[in-house]
């Protein structure tokens, strides 16, 4: 080798070292843990909110390679949380985008675009090639997809989920429980909303994100005590975290001493998710027309479960819940949800079973802008 070429891996190695020296000198990493973190492959679910945050973080710490598994395009109602995207990005496959602004941020990192969304027939392949696996999903379905493929295949698994002002997080092991153990039935489909409906504080997502990649970091590079066997629930609202103490469930489907399920199921069937072509929507009203309604008295049902109801609804709405079952008579109903997409959903179920019935249009966000008598607060 040349001195010209000695010089050249010298000014490297000290350009390195130099990226990376606020956490080298932690005597917990070192630079042999850095080594770990520039050898290791971490796949990132979902280049959402909780994706951001963690992927930037991941890249910055030097992990050498990070995959992106997303088959969502960029939308202007992202941007307000999901850091890895900018303006300019609208439109693009969310892949792309992170992949570009992770590169930005540290091209020594290799970022590998997986351009769809994981499912039974893909997950073990793609999975199979990480280390670890940070799950910033957004649906129970995805929850449990990479959960069980995590398990199968001996990955741990960082878990994380938000909604409104709250998060939660969790890390599993392998042979020390996972997601089932904790949640093993999915919640019934409807009943609880997703950001879109209930609304998410953007800087929340950030929060767990970002513990989403000091828990993958500690057990890439053997370090501190990973939260492995505690459900941490985080509260912006009144900036407090608390922990609760899981345990691997012996009867577990997946990981437990007998698992009945050794390989992908349908997701999507197993929580509930209704096909597309079996969608089917109710007659929508305005808020003009459903401020009418009300005035000549006929019933208001809220089908949002009695949590999100008591925070705030309209006057008079009674909650039945997203199970609402058709009351006797011919009476019409205006069935109402935050955004209205849960109510227009029961308000077609009551329909098919003989039941007049609409749904608020735009639900109770749009009425609270108009104005319009309200009791609580969104």
């Amino acid at each position: 080798m040349s001195r010209q070429n000695v010089e050249a891996d010298r000014a490297e190695a000290a350009r390195r070292v130099s990226r990376y020296h606020r956490q080298i000198i932690l005597p917990e990493l070192g630079l042999a843990g850095q080594r770990a973190l520039s050898a290791s492959r971490v796949l990132v679910v979902g280049a959402g909110a909780l994706g951001s945050a963690a992927a930037l973080y991941l890249a910055a710490a030097g992990v050498g390679t990070i995959g992106i598994a997303d088959g969502d395009r960029v939308d202007l109602s992202n941007l307000h949380r999901q850091v890895l995207h900018g303006t300019g990005d609208i439109g693009r496959l969310k892949t792309a985008s992170a992949k570009d602004r992770l590169a930005a941020l540290n091209p020594e990192v290799d970022v590998v675009e997986h351009p769809a969304y994981l499912d039974s027939a893909s997950v073990m392949d793609v999975m199979a090639a990480y280390d670890v696996v940070v799950d910033g999903s957004d649906s129970f379905a995805a929850r449990y997809l990479v959960n069980d493929a995590a398990v199968m295949l001996g990955k741990p698994l960082v878990s994380a989920a938000i909604l409104r002002f709250e998060g939660q997080l969790m890390v599993f092991r392998p042979g020390a429980g996972c997601y089932r153990c904790v949640f093993p039935e999915p919640p019934p489909a409807g009943t609880v909303p997703s950001c879109a409906e209930a609304g998410v504080l953007g800087a929340v997502a950030g929060v767990l994100g970002s513990a989403q990649a000091v828990e993958a970091l500690k057990l890439l590079g053997r370090m501190g005590e990973p939260m492995v066997g505690r459900l941490g629930l985080y509260d912006a609202w009144t900036g407090r975290w608390q922990q609760v103490q899981v345990a691997r469930d012996p009867a577990c489907a997946v990981c437990g001493d007998h698992p009945t399920i050794t390989a992908p199921i349908d997701y999507d069937s197993w929580c509930g998710v209704p096909a597309p072509q079996a969608a089917s929507r109710a007659r929508e009203v305005s808020v003009a027309e459903a401020q009418r309604l009300l005035d000549e008295g006929v019933r208001f049902l809220d089908v949002r479960p009695e949590a999100e109801y008591v925070r705030g609804h309209i006057p008079g709405a009674v909650c039945v819940g997203p199970d609402a079952a058709p009351a006797t008579g011919d009476a019409a109903v205006v069935c109402v949800c935050l955004q209205g997409i849960r109510s227009a959903g029961v308000a077609a179920r009551l329909e098919s079973e003989g039941r007049s019935a609409v749904s608020l249009a735009g639900g109770l966000l749009a009425w609270a802008r108009a104005g319009l008598p309200w009791e609580g607060r969104l």
